[in-house]
């Protein structure tokens, strides 16, 4: 607290923008977790009982998991039938708004990682203001007057960038994890669709 105190009003916003990065990265580490998005072996399951023509299986490993891939494959199966074209802008869309729901969180982290080093430069310059007001009334002779706003000064610039820079780390992690985990649900969207719509093609001839 008396830290806080002693970095002047601009600490209080640098308090509350590092309470709401940290809120934000830690939700966007649960929602990022492997088993959320896309389970291991997920994919490989689902190819090698889509290969035996095992499709109820599959419908049922996916209820049994609500993620993204689980829901990617569920939109898959229930396009069957449909031309390749209709199924794969199916997928799409759903995959587009899977992928924005992986990244939902993250622009917070980037706006808390920008913001927080300019409130810290705010404080510095606030800071500064004060020590000249200082100057002018008692003149440069009065030491411990002239230290509380450089200290002031210094308290926030540091403070800033303290909160900035993990901010802006916690944010390109984020934006890293999300899309790998893009890449992979377009990696097993491909194999569904393949094995979709190759079933529905060689349905055709023999009818």
């Amino acid at each position: 607290i008396d830290f806080l105190i002693s970095g002047g009003p601009v600490m209080v916003p640098i308090a509350l923008a590092s309470i709401v990065g940290l809120a934000a990265f830690l939700e966007r580490a649960v929602v990022l977790r492997r088993a959320r998005v896309i389970p291991r072996h997920f994919a490989v399951e689902v190819e090698s009982l889509l290969e035996q023509g095992r499709i109820g299986d599959v419908q049922t490993m996916c209820k049994k998991d609500d993620t993204p891939a689980s829901r990617l494959v569920t939109t898959a199966l229930a396009s069957q039938g449909e031309p390749r074209a209709v199924i794969k802008e199916r997928l799409e869309e759903v995959g587009r708004r899977e992928g924005a729901e992986l990244e939902r969180t993250s622009q917070v982290l980037g706006t808390v990682a920008s913001v927080s080093p300019l409130l810290g430069l705010l404080g510095t310059v606030w800071g500064m203001i004060l020590t000249f007001e200082v100057i002018e009334r008692q003149g440069v002779g009065v030491v411990s007057s002239l230290a509380g706003g450089i200290s002031q000064a210094l308290i926030t610039t540091m403070a800033g960038l303290s909160v900035g820079i993990p901010a802006l780390v916690a944010y390109k992690w984020v934006l890293a994890r999300a899309d790998a985990f893009v890449l992979e649900l377009e990696e097993l969207s491909l194999v569904v669709l393949d094995h979709v719509a190759g079933a529905a093609e060689d349905k055709e001839p023999s009818e």
